[in-house]
């Protein structure tokens, strides 16, 4: 795509989101690592740490189920299912407890109709349209000089951007609810493992907010390269 060659701006905003975005995936992967292998001492598996979650919550409808893959733990709302890797389905690691709460966390916002999350999914579909065909649109827009397609174009990337800020507080929340549950129940004993957790959560929520930095730095290049050669 044409700006992504190396230019002022490219090299002023877009290389040091993208820095920001590495680093934080270096995070999380050596969290996630570090705290794999230290077991918690209640000898507690992932899936029964979500359930403890659940059942605090009063949500008893949810099913928690193994799914393959490396962190790919996710809860999924239209099958209603928490779906964890192996790892952390029957890990019993500070880490696995850490994760499986957090996406237990989701579970029961979606239960409570926690409003953060109602907005993302309203967003959604405009994201996903967005993100594939946003800045083709921005593009074609460029070379047929239709600056109403440069609009609609920038317009509907600039809703990625807004689904990835309203992704932020269910992030957050979630990883709050996880780590307010672990401390209150016990579900890891003593502060080093509580804090291993909180790490391990910390740094995939920092992703995230990596993730909204990349875009939102690509959608001001995007704006001052329009911008310029418009002038030209």
């Amino acid at each position: 795509m044409f700006w992504y060659y190396m230019d002022y701006s490219f090299l002023a905003l877009v290389v040091p989101a993208l820095v920001f975005s590495i680093i934080t995936q270096i995070s999380v992967n050596g969290a996630y690592r570090k705290f794999s292998r230290i077991p918690n001492s209640r000898q507690m598996t992932g899936a029964q740490a979500a359930q403890r979650v659940l059942q605090h919550a009063g949500v008893m409808n949810v099913r928690i189920e193994p799914v393959g893959g490396r962190l790919s733990d996710h809860y999924d709302p239209r099958a209603n299912v928490i779906r964890l890797s192996e790892d952390i389905y029957a890990g019993m690691s500070v880490a696995a407890v850490g994760i499986a709460c957090h996406e237990a966390g989701h579970a029961v916002q979606y239960a409570q109709r926690y409003l953060p999350i109602r907005v993302r999914n309203v967003i959604l579909p405009l994201c996903r349209i967005g993100s594939f065909a946003g800045v083709p649109l921005a593009i074609l827009g460029y070379f047929l000089s239709f600056g109403p397609l440069i609009t609609v174009g920038l317009g509907l990337y600039a809703a990625v951007a807004v689904f990835q800020l309203a992704t932020l507080p269910v992030e957050f929340n979630a990883s709050r609810r996880a780590l307010q549950i672990i401390d209150e129940h016990g579900l890891l004993l003593g502060a080093g493992e509580y804090d291993g957790a909180k790490k391990v959560l910390r740094a995939a929520a920092l992703t995230y907010v990596a993730s909204l930095a990349v875009t939102l730095m690509s959608l001001l290049r995007m704006l001052l390269l329009f911008q310029r050669r418009g002038r030209r």
